[in-house]
């Protein structure tokens, strides 16, 4: 264990003189011992009183009996020089001696942290993890193990810097020196205290690797304009951003401590900081799932379903889409809150997709509900099957967030398959289309589609149509089967889109050609893995 020591009295002395708990008061001392933070708070107090009264003159260990080794460091050292005696105007405060420790543990006792603002008191209590627990057991979510975080009021690291120089004064007289990292971080201590307690009360280990995250917001609001002169001596460090209610976040504010001089943070702010009236308040206690992700294949059989909502200037155009159809069942049984849907391509609203179907995957947002058996979610395929004749799913199954990337990898280097029912203006026979079947590897020069330019950068894409193969139908129509390249727009390569893809059927029949129904007939992506279903 890093042991209180001899050395370490007249800073214990101090900082019980000034208002700070026990707990904070380790951490300053760089006790490393995780046991030593959990004790209770009455026996902390009474150990700490007993120290006080050890008058030895050697460095002996008081170690509360614990044993642990040693965590953080203390360097023998000359003090580094600068402003040992400055007050609230450029000068540290003149602490009382601190002889009379009766009168310093009742004081300690009774205030709130002056520097915790009593998280590592009232908050490490049983009644408000029970709280915690209560609050996780409500939302009912599934879980194995969980993460504890905690967002503190950023006004806490202003405190702590301003108990940082005072020690930091008092440990040069004794010619030792104290860095600011060699102090335990309060979350650190905090998360020592409470992962045991949560742990037992859970039923489930903390482990740092969690997908279940729960988390505690804490709020100062007697203190919170504390850290406002930090805005005047460092601006820079204090921009307006998006989503951010205030510009005095945790981490401005700790960018903002590493640029201000010690002189100038002790003209603005006492040293030591003054004891609060009122306790910290748990703003929020929220829980989170990680995401989870299904993937399967979809077929749509509808020329007039697209497959994501289509709204144009904020009104909804058509009732439904792919994505919704399959994903609120998903949403229904997972309990998300939201979803995001990706596919390997998307086809036109008048498009169908036929063959075995277009690969896709659904990120389900903080989930409820995260163990399905390979029969239930066969039974949830089954149910977005029944719920529409526009639509349906195969292969659905749980897969993880990295294999998505597969669905992605080399999307244009893919290849996809389309049976298009083309009409021209001049009459057609059978051997005027035949000359299509012979022509492999056909490069096109596609200009951005008028009909997608308000969404998609204007450039010309290389694509590559492999194969053709034409069934005459009748003097004005045929039906082309199409292996291109993915990414290829073949309507455009059916009517040339005013030029603009070249070349394109029109051209190569040497008359107006225009498209009347297309299909997608195979998406050639080896994922997700097929299932026996």
């Amino acid at each position: 264990m890093s042991s209180l020591t001899e050395k370490d009295k007249p800073i214990v002395q101090l900082l019980l003189n000034t208002g700070t708990c026990p707990r904070c008061i380790l951490r300053f001392c760089c006790v490393g011992s995780q046991t030593l933070y959990r004790r209770p708070y009455e026996d902390l107090m009474k150990d700490l009183k007993e120290f006080l009264k050890n008058n030895q003159e050697k460095e002996d260990a008081v170690c509360f009996g614990v044993v642990d080794p040693p965590c953080k460091r203390i360097r023998l050292e000359h003090a580094e020089e600068g402003p040992d005696d400055l007050n609230h105007n450029g000068a540290l405060r003149q602490i009382p001696s601190g002889n009379d420790e009766n009168n310093a543990m009742e004081n300690s006792a009774v205030k709130v942290c002056n520097v915790c603002l009593g998280i590592l008191q009232e908050f490490c209590e049983a009644d408000f993890v029970k709280k915690v627990c209560q609050k996780v057991t409500s939302a009912d979510y599934q879980f194995t193990s969980f993460v504890f975080s905690v967002s503190l009021p950023p006004q806490l690291s202003v405190r702590e810097c301003a108990a940082w120089l005072l020690v930091k004064q008092e440990m040069g007289k004794l010619g030792l020196s104290l860095a600011k990292d060699d102090i335990v971080q309060l979350k650190e201590a905090y998360k020592w205290i409470i992962h045991p307690q949560l742990s037992e009360e859970l039923g489930v280990p903390a482990d740092g690797k969690s997908l279940f995250e729960v988390s505690v917001i804490f709020a100062h609001p007697e203190t919170e304009e504390e850290c406002h002169f930090l805005a005047t001596a460092c601006p820079d460090c204090f921009k307006p951003a998006k989503n951010k209610q205030s510009v005095f976040t945790r981490m401005a504010v700790i960018k903002a401590l590493e640029k201000i001089k010690e002189e100038d943070f002790l003209k603005h702010f006492p040293c030591p900081p003054s004891s609060p009236k009122n306790l910290c308040v748990a703003l929020e206690i929220q829980c989170n799932n990680g995401a989870v992700f299904v993937a399967g294949r979809y077929n749509k059989y509808s020329r007039n379903l697209p497959q994501t909502p289509w709204i144009i200037d904020g009104e909804r155009k058509l009732e439904s889409s792919v994505e919704e159809l399959i994903s609120e069942h998903l949403i229904a049984e997972f309990k998300a809150d939201s979803f995001n849907f990706s596919s390997s391509g998307r086809e036109d609203v008048d498009v169908r997709t036929l063959g075995n179907g277009r690969p896709f995957a659904i990120e389900l947002v903080n989930p409820r509900r995260i163990h399905f058996t390979a029969e239930e979610m066969k039974g949830l395929q089954q149910t977005i099957n029944n719920s529409s004749d526009k639509i349906q799913v195969r292969d659905l199954q749980l897969v993880t967030r990295s294999a998505i990337g597969r669905m992605k990898e080399g999307e244009e280097e893919k290849t996809k398959t389309y049976s298009a029912l083309i009409w021209t203006d001049k009459a057609i026979q059978k051997e005027d289309i035949a000359f299509l079947d012979d022509i492999k590897e056909l490069k096109l020069d596609q200009k951005t589609p008028l009909r997608v330019l308000h969404r998609r950068p204007l450039a010309v894409r290389c694509r590559i149509i492999h194969t053709m193969k034409s069934h005459y139908i009748d003097e004005h129509h045929f039906r082309l089967h199409l292996k291109t390249q993915a990414g290829t727009y073949i309507k455009e390569f059916v009517h040339g889109d005013f030029g603009r893809t070249k070349p394109n059927i029109g051209s190569l029949l040497n008359r107006t050609a225009d498209i009347l129904e297309l299909d997608v007939e195979s998406v050639d992506v080896d994922w997700p893995p097929a299932l026996d279903n």
